[in-house]
């Protein structure tokens, strides 16, 4: 298991890297496209709104799977 985390943190900062670079190249092209100053916004917005509806949705599937399994997630 030693390999483990070296083949991890390489493939890790290889994802990473190359994520970097494209949101880098991205901003800067629509940046020398000189686009008006509402499309990120809406953007960011949406964004926002899919990534909340994605939260809200891995919790309801978290809670009836707990409650398939017999688990107590009841707080103290």
């Amino acid at each position: 298991m030693d390999w483990f985390p070296i083949v991890f943190i390489a493939f890790k900062v290889l994802v990473l890297g190359a994520g970097m670079f494209f949101a880098v190249k991205w901003h800067y092209e629509q940046g020398k496209k000189g686009n008006n100053g509402r499309a990120a916004p809406q953007a960011a917005f949406k964004i926002a709104a899919v990534f909340i509806l994605l939260l809200l949705t891995v919790l309801l599937v978290t809670f009836v799977l707990s409650d398939k399994l017999g688990l107590d997630l009841t707080l103290p």
